[in-house]
């Protein structure tokens, strides 16, 4: 039989708490004896009422794994832009060591992956420990000497 279609009463009578032994709800009104949870105006933090509680719903953040490797990437627009400030000179090799003695990537990098967005117009000897394959076929095309790091 189904409850919905019933023509009897639905709606139950509401329990008044705290009216005498003999409601079944007197005394401490259904709240047990003593604790933090007994007492009035008092919420236990970030409990929300069953619903799930904002710091379960947002997604978790801030792992950083122990024996990850911080790789530098530098692009050849980025090289090149440089040579034509003469923040580095054309003539020298370009390496991690240099890079971070000017300041131009953080110096906690362990490795440098040059990649190949933009074009480079010199000739320029770089040593990285990566290099993308479009970064190694225009240093190639312009005639620049590219060693890789073992």
């Amino acid at each position: 039989m189904s409850t919905l279609n019933t023509t009897g009463k639905v709606t139950k009578k509401k329990i008044r708490v705290g009216r005498g032994i003999g409601s079944g709800k007197g005394k401490t009104s259904g709240r047990g004896v003593k604790g933090q949870k007994s007492r009035s105006g008092v919420a236990i933090k970030s409990f929300e009422g069953g619903q799930m509680p904002l710091y379960r719903r947002l997604p978790k953040r801030g792992f950083n794994p122990i024996g990850k490797i911080n790789v530098a990437i530098m692009n050849l627009e980025k090289i090149q832009s440089f040579i034509d400030q003469k923040t580095i000179n054309s003539s020298d090799m370009i390496n991690a060591e240099l890079l971070k003695k000017l300041k131009l990537i953080n110096k906690n990098s362990q490795k440098l992956k040059i990649l190949g967005t933009g074009e480079i117009k010199v000739k320029i000897n770089i040593e990285a420990d990566l290099i993308s394959k479009s970064a190694m076929e225009k240093l190639e095309k312009v005639g620049c000497t590219a060693r890789l790091k073992k």
